[in-house]
This record gives C-alpha cells, sequence and structure tokens, in this order.
C-alpha cells in the first residue's frame, strides 16, 4: 500500500513540479511519468534510510497509520517533483547544444 501512496505522490509532485517550473516542464504525461519513477525511488531511499514508515512491502495494513502515510506521501511528492526537474533540465541543456 505504501508503494502505491508513493508514486501516486509522485505523479502529484512532478505535476507540482512542472506547474512551478514552466521552462522544465516535460507536459503533463512527461511530468506525471517522471514523477512516478521519481516518487518510487524517493520511496526507497526512505526505506533505506529507515524513514520508511512501515517497513517495506511485508508490512500489515493494521500498521498504516497517518504518520507513515504522511512520509509517504512526503516521499513519494518530493522525489518526483525532483527527478522531474533534473529530467527537465538535462533535456533543456541537451536541447541548446
Amino acid at each position: 500500500m505504501e508503494i502505491i501512496i508513493q508514486l501516486i505522490a509522485g505523479a502529484l509532485g512532478g505535476n507540482a513540479a512542472g506547474a512551478l517550473l514552466k521552462n522544465l516542464s516535460l507536459g503533463t504525461l512527461g511530468n506525471s511519468l517522471a514523477g512516478i519513477l521519481g516518487g518510487g525511488i524517493g520511496g526507497y531511499l526512505l526505506q533505506m534510510l529507515g524513514a520508511g514508515g512501515l517497513g517495506g512491502a511485508t508490512a500489515d495494513m493494521a500498521n498504516l497509520d497517518i504518520g507513515a502515510i504522511v512520509q509517504s506521501v512526503a516521499g513519494g511528492g518530493v522525489g518526483g517533483g525532483v527527478l522531474m526537474a533534473i529530467i527537465g533540465f538535462v533535456r533543456k541543456a541537451m536541447a541548446k547544444g
């Protein structure tokens, strides 16, 4: 369940970053895809650092609390936004060259 929250938050974070950074935007689909990938990576990194809330994919649904949900949304959203911005920056730099 946690990974689904992270992926959805990543897509939202990617689109929010695209709206804020219009010069780096990849379009709605591109922002969503980059955000989903970034959300998954961000959530995975949080779990590796021990801040993953539930402890992985084997966690019981009964352990799902508001803190874990907030961590998943934050990690996924930030990861999605950051990865979308990085891809947008690289794409823009390659277009200039």
